[in-house]
């Protein structure tokens, strides 16, 4: 199993947070009824946030795998790895 390495973490995590933080945003926005442009507008910037996420956490674990793969001789499964990357599409 490959876990996201400590130098990728912080990182990751951050994102993460202002991603929550932004959503945060935007439910308190509906509830203040403000203009819809500016509810998409912030939408868009967790999305963001949180795809960027998804996308260190893939780029992490593809890293980690061609290390494992290396040293153990077996084969990076390049299909797992597609289907991680298929998944944020």
């Amino acid at each position: 199993m490959t876990t996201i390495p400590a130098e990728a973490t912080k990182s990751i995590t951050n994102r993460l947070r202002r991603a929550q933080g932004q959503l945060g945003a935007v439910l308190a926005m509906i509830e203040d009824e403000r203009d819809c442009r500016e509810i998409v507008t912030q939408l868009s910037a967790a999305s963001s946030a949180i795809d960027r996420a998804g996308f260190a956490i893939i780029a992490s674990a593809l890293k980690e795998c061609l290390r494992e793969g290396e040293e153990s001789g077996d084969p990076v499964e390049l299909a797992d790895l597609e289907k991680l990357f298929l998944s944020l599409a």
